[in-house]
């Protein structure tokens, strides 16, 4: 504990990332229990007011608090964003640990698939995905999770195969262990690092994927709050209220910024040796 606090005080992007993450979800939790306005409930006649003490951020061209909005549209992307790298984790994991430590036609077949989804653009994929299956906010969670789930499966693959040839792994094997002991408490443990790296950098990914198929009218429906679709609803008033729709994606800006932060300054502390060069 103490090392990585030492590590925290040397690295100053860290330190910047967790503090823009710790904001955000003080933000998005505390601040729908405060607040004095609804997120959905019109008000024509307070209609693209300016930031102001009633309205910190202004409203929009509903009247609707732009602050309120953002604060339960961030429930909804962060949510969205987690859920999506918990499916793309489980699925790509799964089948990139098992590639890797079988190898053979297994490893084939499944790495010939994966490099088929990777060579088409992930966002362009995700729209496709969304719009075949149709405009909600469970299927654009659907689409950007199998975008992202061949990255996973990558990451899971490289570690299966340098973990593999340990000889922990290969006494494991001789001992007769079943393979789905070793596969779990032994390669998947101990290549569980580069994951959680990939994971972090994947939350930001997953909510800029989201907020995009949200602003093409793909992933959240209106009225709900959600900041990708706030944006293109209100972007049409960005020269006469530039609030309305700055302000959703700045929340965008910060969280993307806040977790690729957080990637990164995990990277460096799962690398010993970059780690050695920040103590």
């Amino acid at each position: 504990m103490r090392e990585f606090v030492t590590f925290l005080r040397r690295n100053t992007l860290a330190v910047v990332g967790l503090g823009i993450l710790v904001a955000l979800i003080v933000l998005i939790t505390i601040g729908p229990m405060i607040t004095v306005y609804s997120p959905t409930k019109l008000d024509v006649l307070h209609k693209l007011a300016a930031p102001s003490v009633s309205h910190w951020l202004g409203t929009d061209a509903f009247g609707r608090d732009v602050l309120t909005r953002i604060m339960y549209g961030g429930r909804a992307t962060l949510t969205i964003g987690v859920g999506v790298v918990a499916i793309a984790f489980l699925v790509g994991v799964f089948f990139g640990t098992i590639a890797g430590f079988a190898g053979g036609w297994t490893d084939s077949i499944i790495m010939r698939i994966v490099d088929a989804i990777l060579a088409f653009p992930a966002l362009v994929l995700a729209i496709a995905l969304a719009a075949a299956f149709g405009p909600s906010l469970q299927n654009a969670m659907l689409a950007v999770a199998i975008t992202l789930a061949p990255q996973f499966a990558r990451v899971a693959r490289s570690q299966a195969l340098s973990v593999s040839v340990k000889p922990y792994v290969e006494a494991a094997v001789s001992l007769g262990l079943p393979n789905s002991r070793i596969l779990f408490r032994y390669i998947f443990v101990n290549g569980l690092g580069p994951l959680l790296v990939q994971s972090t950098l994947a939350l930001g990914s997953a909510i800029l994927q989201t907020a995009s198929l949200g602003f093409l009218g793909l992933g959240a429906q209106p009225p709900m709050a959600e900041w990708g679709a706030d944006v293109s609803a209100n972007l049409q008033y960005v020269r006469s209220a530039p609030w309305v729709a700055l302000a959703p994606g700045m929340a965008i800006l910060f969280a993307v910024l806040s977790f690729n932060l957080v990637g990164d300054s995990l990277a460096d502390w799962f690398n010993p040796r970059r780690r050695s060069e920040l103590d």
